[in-house]
This record gives structure tokens, C-alpha cells and sequence, in this order.
């Protein structure tokens, strides 16, 4: 059902509640795995590094728990973002946490999951 699933991650606490519920769905449907971090391209030169770090470390995570995974970084939008490499790489599913730490303030804009849910190609899944 779930062969290639897309998580798009950063440093929240819903993000991290997503990692567990992602780590599950990959082992149960034996699924690819794509881990992407957007950076937007303001913040691309002081946020990229730490990216890449993030990146590694939840790679390392991954690996210990038996779960060989792909990472991404993207330069964008990130609702825009997310859903293009979902399109790119026909992923059958995007696990996400309900909140990034893009967002400013509930009422001025919708959040960064509302938008992938309105815009995706795919089922998506969101970790309260």
C-alpha cells in the first residue's frame, strides 16, 4: 500500500512525535523512506548547515533502528516544497507533525501541514 513515504521533519516537538508513528508505518509496509528538511531561501546560507546536521543525525537514528533511509534538503516554500518532492518521487504517503518552526502565528497564516493537506498528491498523515 505505502511503498515510498516522504517525512518532512524539523527540530518541533510534532515533528519528533511524527518520527516514532513514521518509524512504525515504514516497518510495517517495508516502505522507502525520504527524510526532507526545507530551508526557505532567505534563511538558506545560516539554516542549511544546521540541516544537514539534523538531517544526519535522524539518518543515524534511523539506521540504529534497522531503517535505511534517504535524506533531502530542498531550498523553497516549504508547503510547496514538500509536495513537489512528494510529486517528484510518487511517495504514497507524507507523514508530518502538525506544527513547523515556520510558522508565525495561527490566525495570520495557515500552517505548513494545512497547506501540504490542501496541496498534496498524495495521502498525508498528521502527528498532533
Amino acid at each position: 500500500m505505502f511503498n515510498t513515504i516522504l517525512f518532512p521533519t524539523d527540530q518541533t516537538r510534532e515533528s519528533r512525535h511524527a518520527f516514532d508513528l513514521v518509524v512504525d508505518v515504514v516497518k510495517k509496509y517495508q516502505a522507502k523512506l525520504i527524510v526532507l528538511s526545507v530551508v526557505t531561501p532567505e534563511e538558506a546560507e545560516s539554516k542549511l548547515p544546521a540541516a544537514e546536521q539534523f538531517l544526519t543525525k535522524i539518518q543515524q537514528s534511523l539506521q540504529e533502528l534497522g531503517i535505511t533511509a534517504q535524506t533531502k534538503i530542498e531550498q523553497g516554500i516549504p508547503a510547496f516544497a514538500i509536495c513537489d518532492v512528494a510529486d517528484d518521487l510518487n511517495a504514497n504517503l507524507i507523514v508530518m507533525g502538525s506544527k513547523g518552526e515556520s510558522l508565525l502565528d495561527d490566525e495570520q497564516q495557515d500552517s505548513v501541514s494545512q497547506k501540504v493537506l490542501n496541496l498534496s498528491p498524495c495521502p498525508v498523515l498528521v502527528v498532533p
